[in-house]
């Protein structure tokens, strides 16, 4: 592969297939390798432009007929929990999140692999080996970090470190303006828990302390009930075709 190949971005496009989303829709994404020297500064780019990493592609829709998947960030310095986020901080109050390289193990695919069978067991991720969860999580030219949620122990507050069993994961990136929430699973044993929302909670705390405007949530759909979470999360912008707008 040439200097200019990686340095410049080429851009593909995908054939249609059946959407995941919505029954009877086609879906096509633009996508793009994230790879070389310039891979951070490209993915900084391309999700300020509303598109979401996978591996080492950057993706977003490209359907012809339909407008549905709109890209959204929460505003972190200005996100005020609603009553019923704060319960979900306090339910959690006894987890804490230890940031670490993106290596995967064991536990991790253990844990990805309940989640999938439970939440999403026909869907394109089901029958993941651990092979594909490694290149998930190592197959990453960019700032990409793995948080893991565990129990408090008593010297947590000084080591940073949970105890006990792993609870959730979430694989993020850094970026220059905010945190992005590449993907995130968690222990469904823990319904009463609400992981899901308690890791983007977590996540706009550390948006705030690294002093960056927003958290990266991906695509919601206003018509799928799946993704209806996201929008507790506010204040939040859309992407559409005048730019990001406040919500």
């Amino acid at each position: 592969m040439t200097k200019h190949a990686l340095d410049a971005p080429q851009f593909y496009l995908t054939a249609p297939a059946a959407c995941p989303y919505l029954e009877g829709k086609l879906e096509r994404k633009v996508f793009t390798h994230l790879v070389g020297e310039h891979a951070p500064a490209i993915n900084d780019m391309l999700t300020q432009g509303g598109f979401r990493r996978s591996q080492n592609i950057a993706y977003r829709p490209a359907c012809e007929n339909c407008r549905a998947c709109v890209s959204v960030r929460v505003l972190a310095d200005h996100f005020i929990a609603s009553k019923s986020l704060r319960r979900i901080m306090s339910a959690n109050k006894d987890l804490i999140g230890c940031e670490l390289p993106p290596s995967p193990n064991s536990e991790q695919f253990a844990l990805f692999s309940d989640y999938l069978a439970s939440r999403h067991g026909d869907g394109g991720m089901a029958g993941m080996t651990s092979l594909d969860f490694a290149m998930m999580v190592e197959d990453s030219h960019v700032n990409t970090k793995v948080i893991e949620y565990r129990q408090r122990g008593p010297d947590s507050g000084i080591t940073g470190h949970g105890t006990g069993p792993l609870v959730a994961v979430a694989l993020s990136d850094v970026l220059s303006d905010g945190l992005s929430m590449v993907y995130s699973f968690f222990d469904i044993n823990e319904n009463r828990k609400s992981l899901g929302s308690y890791m983007i909670l977590d996540h706009i705390t550390r948006t705030r302390k690294l002093g960056l405007p927003y958290l990266y949530l991906g695509f919601w759909i206003e018509q799928s009930p799946k993704m209806s979470y996201k929008t507790r999360f506010k204040p939040q912008q859309h992407l559409n075709a005048g730019g990001w707008q406040d919500v």
